[in-house]
């Protein structure tokens, strides 16, 4: 691994900030400013110069309660960028396929755009089945949090780069009247979705449809991606809601509530799907 510290000759601010941003990259958590500049050898004036233009620019975020710094946005969506290009979707897209037509529903990849998920590779099933139309056509961005794709990757990404992304709560895009509507919520949500290891999305971007999607890593064992499958589901009324209306038939609107199925076993295939696509990479998932 080539040395992080600033060489002499060329452009001297450009090359001090990239080895700033390459100590953070190589860093699980945020760190201070004072242990950068003793780590990189440089000013402290001269740190907190490269940082504030960092953060600037997206590429770091400053975490004001402790003092800490660490990786912005920018910093996920170039490595992401450099993905999403080629090799992610060359690998990607004949698992894809295979996983299509195993489950017999829409299969696709999708990655982080700032607080969006951005769809770049759909699988349709063999043709002689008919999936239902969806929302989710390559290039399109949805609310991330709402995404069983989106969510996948977030579960996995750090904390400080999660609140980076859904600072407040006018972030909380709502589609459907379900989802996390606040950063507390949030976390539960992926708090679960990190110890399942895979995420589920029940009505969360189109009422009646349901998506399970599970993450893909790189050699840093860094969630890049993630595939998803989606297909109809429509929860049913639970017994006593039913009780509470004035028929079966007359259901109140409010009694379609997310059910809490997870779908383990189409999960368990979603995953064996992601595990070929991460060894392709090179990557890992973490320990």
């Amino acid at each position: 691994m080539a040395s992080m510290h600033p060489r002499e000759g060329g452009a001297p601010a450009l090359r001090k900030g990239l080895c700033v941003l390459n100590y953070l990259a190589s860093r699980a958590t945020p760190q201070s400013a004072a242990t950068i500049a003793r780590e990189l050898g440089l000013p402290r004036s001269t740190t907190y110069d490269l940082l504030t233009e960092l953060a600037a620019a997206g590429f770091a975020v400053h975490i004001a309660s402790q003092r800490l710094w660490g990786l912005g946005v920018s910093a996920f969506e170039v490595g992401t960028a450099y993905l999403r290009q080629e090799p992610l979707e060359r690998v990607a897209r004949p698992i894809l396929h295979q996983l299509a037509a195993k489950v017999s529903m829409t299969a696709h990849l999708g990655v982080l755009h700032g607080a969006q998920t951005l769809y770049v590779v759909k699988e349709k099933p063999t043709s002689n089945f008919r999936p239902p139309t969806l929302v989710t056509e390559v290039g399109v961005r949805l609310p991330s949090h709402l995404t069983a794709t989106g969510l996948a990757i977030l579960a996995f990404l750090p904390a400080a780069q999660v609140r980076a992304l859904l600072p407040g709560t006018d972030s909380f895009v709502d589609r459907t009247g379900r989802g996390a509507r606040s950063l507390p919520e949030l976390r539960r949500s992926l708090a679960a979705t990190r110890r399942s290891g895979w995420a589920v999305e029940d009505g969360l971007v189109s009422a009646g449809m349901a998506s399970v999607a599970a993450p893909v890593f790189d050699h840093r064992s860094m969630a890049v991606a993630s595939i998803g499958v989606t297909f109809a589901h429509l929860c049913q009324p639970t017994p006593a809601r039913l009780a509470t209306s004035e028929s079966a038939t007359n259901v109140p609107a409010d009694a379609q509530t997310p059910c809490d199925q997870r779908w383990p076993e189409l999960a368990a295939t979603v995953q064996a799907a992601t595990a070929a696509v991460t060894a392709a990479l090179g990557g890992h998932s973490p320990v």
